[in-house]
């Protein structure tokens, strides 16, 4: 024991200081916590792999920000296309209002001097299709790939290039369409969604950026040619110096990891009023400013955006300003300010910027939890199934809020079927308050929580999944370690969680959670561990009682009862007893087991339970 805990904190040590899969791999430990440990890793790796996406992007909007030559800031960007990617080539091209085609406007990596001039009409090869639908589109082999229309002259200046597989998101604002980012590969390469959603990300903030600079460029040409109209270029100017006010603040909270309160917070101060940040189920995530809306106000204000707002585009509803937040085409919530007594173009841009910042911040968020809880659903199941090093295992449920060695009560969730598993465990979560430990496990979730009553633990959580899905629990336990192992063991408990939901949703109490000691009869079928004396007792508890104090034998005389064929006349017969006396006796029964006990129902768990007391002497002798 002492040398898989040995083992364990070795591992966890050795994950702590940042060791690669690579040096856990070549330990001579035990296999299974070896494998964990590597697991554990790899799902490290992913997150800082994220984060450094996600730092790389804040400082391309720093670099970006700082920048007012066009030229320059299109070089920049498919400069950083092509680092974060990590790909051979990116280029760009920009949309020709007089031709009604796109041009090549900047490149990094390219050494064909017909690729760097070539032009795409809308719906020709792959660039030509993303202009024309403003979707990305992407192919790990261009040239094999029948969805796009191939034509001479693009498929030459690619073929000249050598390129092979091809990355290509729109660069839009406010719906108005300025190019397309590319990024590819000179060898087949298939680009996963995080790719795609980190080149739309990059490609968004490259977007307003590109309009910024060429806004700032022709305010710059409009002021040298209007120099005599002092108020207007003064406030023009004003505006360049909020949107580069704000483009250094939104930039300053990213990198100080700063989060959407921060966020909103500046907005306000920058435009005045106040700003807010609803999520898509309309409810406030962040509020900030002087007197924003509260209560019904709110909630008349969520109504109204909802379903309204486009990401990227700012538009105006009565007395605020909109503007839906979104990644890769995937919405993420809306961003609202009010109490504005004015909004110009340079305001706008900043609410722009605002929103992209945004997005990046609740992508960062997202990808972090999601991290977290793919490690929480791995512990659970290493626990649940018994794939891991108990030794390893357990800590790591301390370090994570769950002390096993205190009671336990296991939890299976079923959910509706248009229900995922993912919605589902967020669900779960948030109806925890975050206490325990929740992960998916063979497709439903599966909760561990401290108590030692496991039917309320399942009833409360039950009821409060009610108000947003209809679910069913079932619960086993209670569990605890004890001297490196769990009595009872995990597995066990987590089949007959799963038998009990199982069962009360057969038993028409979907929605509804219990233990299987709460089932009745029922539970002596799903319980793993059945506990046919428990139940005995629970039906005949109050007759047995009523029989030991007063000397009476009420529990046989039911027995006689039932045997005649529900007759009393019968059953006094059997008892060698005046049929008034059996009258008198099932009376006195009714007052101890309550009204109802002959419906089929009643009967059924009494009869049981009598054929069971037999059973249990038996055994007991």
């Amino acid at each position: 024991m002492h040398d898989d805990v040995d083992v364990g904190t070795g591992l966890l040590e050795l994950l702590a200081s940042g060791a690669s899969a690579a040096e856990l791999a070549a330990l001579d430990v035990n296999p299974r916590a070896r494998d964990l440990a590597i697991r554990i890793s790899g799902a490290f790796d992913v997150q800082r792999r994220r984060e450094q996406q996600l730092a790389a992007l804040v400082d391309t909007a720093g670099e970006l920000a700082s920048m007012r030559d066009p030229s320059v800031v299109l070089d920049a960007i498919v400069r950083r296309a092509r680092t974060l990617m990590g790909t051979d080539v990116a280029y760009l091209t920009l949309f020709d209002h007089d031709r009604g085609d796109t041009y090549m406007r900047a490149t990094a990596g390219s050494v064909s001097a017909q690729f760097q001039v070539v032009r795409l009409a809308f719906g020709a090869g792959l660039g030509g299709l993303v202009a024309q639908s403003h979707k990305p589109y992407w192919t790990s082999d261009y040239f094999a790939d029948s969805r796009f229309r191939h034509t001479h002259s693009i498929d030459g200046a690619v073929g000249d290039e050598g390129l092979v597989a091809i990355c290509g998101t729109p660069l839009i604002v406010k719906h108005e369409f300025v190019g397309v980012l590319f990024a590819s590969n000179r060898t087949p390469r298939p680009f996963t969604h995080d790719e795609v959603a980190l080149l739309g990300s990059l490609a968004a903030l490259a977007a307003v950026t590109i309009v910024q600079v060429q806004a700032a460029e022709e305010a710059s040409r409009t002021l040298a040619a209007l120099s005599n109209a002092t108020d207007r270029v003064s406030h023009y100017a004003a505006g360049i110096e909020r949107a580069a006010a704000a483009h250094d603040r939104f930039a300053e909270i990213v990198l100080e990891g700063g989060g959407v309160d921060d966020l909103t917070e500046s907005l306000s101060q920058l435009l005045g009023g106040w700003a807010l940040l609803l999520d898509l189920d309309g409810e406030a995530r962040s509020i900030a400013g002087d007197a924003p809306p509260t209560g019904g106000a709110l909630r008349r204000l969520a109504d109204s955006v909802a379903g309204g707002v486009e990401g990227g585009r700012l538009s105006r509803h009565g007395d605020f300003w909109a503007i839906g937040i979104a990644a890769a085409g995937e919405p993420l919530g809306v961003l609202v300010v009010g109490e504005v007594s004015s909004m110009d173009d340079s305001d706008e841009r900043t609410v722009e910027r605002a929103a992209v910042v945004t997005a990046l911040v609740l992508l960062g968020e997202r990808n972090r939890a999601e991290t977290r809880q793919q490690q929480r659903s791995d512990l659970v199941a290493g626990l649940v199934g018994g794939h891991g090093d108990l030794g390893l295992l357990l800590p790591t449920a301390r370090s994570l809020g769950l002390d096993l060695r205190e009671p336990a009560c296991l939890l299976a969730v079923l959910g509706s079927e248009a229900a995922t598993a993912r919605s589902l465990v967020l669900a779960v979560n948030a109806a925890l308050g975050g206490v325990g430990l929740v992960g998916e496990v063979d497709g439903h979730v599966v909760a561990l929580v401290p108590g030692d009553d496991p039917g309320s633990a399942a009833t409360d959580l039950a009821q409060r999944l009610s108000r947003s899905n209809v679910v069913t629990v079932g619960a086993a336990g209670p569990v605890s370690e004890a001297v490196g192992t769990l009595s009872p063991d995990l597995a066990a408990a987590h089949t007959e969680a799963v038998r009990t939901a199982e069962a009360l949703e057969a038993l028409g109490r979907r929605g509804d959670g219990a233990a299987a000691t709460d089932l009745g009869f029922a539970g002596l079928i799903v319980g793993t561990q059945p506990e046919v004396t428990a139940y005995v007792h629970s039906v005949l508890g109050p007759l047995r009682d009523y029989d030991a104090s007063r000397g009476t034998d009420l529990v046989g005389t039911l027995e006689a009862y039932f045997l005649a064929g529900a007759s009393p006349r019968h059953a006094a017969g059997r008892l060698h007893v005046h049929t008034n006396t059996v009258a008198q006796r099932l009376e006195r029964i009714t007052r101890l087991v309550g009204e109802g006990w002959q419906s089929p129902e009643r009967a059924l768990e009494l009869q049981l339970a009598l054929r069971l007391r037999h059973l249990v002497g038996a055994i007991a002798h």
